[in-house]
């Protein structure tokens, strides 16, 4: 996979530049993850029928599968809830979720250079990225269970 800086290009460049063909479903994803940064498949292809009319639960999978594999979006994987995708790609961030309500929010990279940690042990592994969650409560929940508690 070759990575191409598509921070400055508009959706359709970005997909040419990283040798896709530019269609309509994969327009529609794209600005559906640009509303809706860490949205899972589901919320996208709502989003994305809001824009198209009708598209496929597999369109939207395939079209998610494509991007991804081409660099232009990043696939993460929080424990317990479903494949999130996301356009910040190649800064290896990191991300925070809520215990409760599931929102997830980014986090730039803890500290020093990429890959942001340093393994205590490599086992021999040459590391060039780390991928950090960090769990805990969002600002919402946190509040509500303190008012549960009064």
């Amino acid at each position: 996979m070759v990575t191409v800086d598509t921070s400055s290009l508009d959706a359709a460049d970005a997909l040419r530049a990283s040798g896709l063909r530019v269609t309509r479903p994969r327009l529609a994803v794209i600005d559906a993850l640009e509303c809706a940064p860490h949205a899972d498949t589901d919320t996208v292809a709502e989003m994305a029928r809001a824009t198209l009319g009708a598209v496929s639960i597999q369109a939207v999978y395939d079209v998610l599968r494509a991007l991804t594999d081409a660099g232009l979006v990043r696939r993460i994987e929080p424990a317990g809830s479903p494949a999130r995708y996301e356009l910040r790609v190649g800064d290896n961030h990191h991300h925070v979720v809520c215990r409760s309500c599931g929102a997830i929010a980014d986090v730039d990279c803890a500290v020093g250079h990429r890959p942001c940690l340093t393994a205590s042990d490599a086992h021999g592994f040459v590391v060039d990225e780390a991928e950090v969650t960090y769990w805990g409560l969002c600002p919402a929940c946190s509040t509500t269970r303190k008012e549960a508690h009064v």
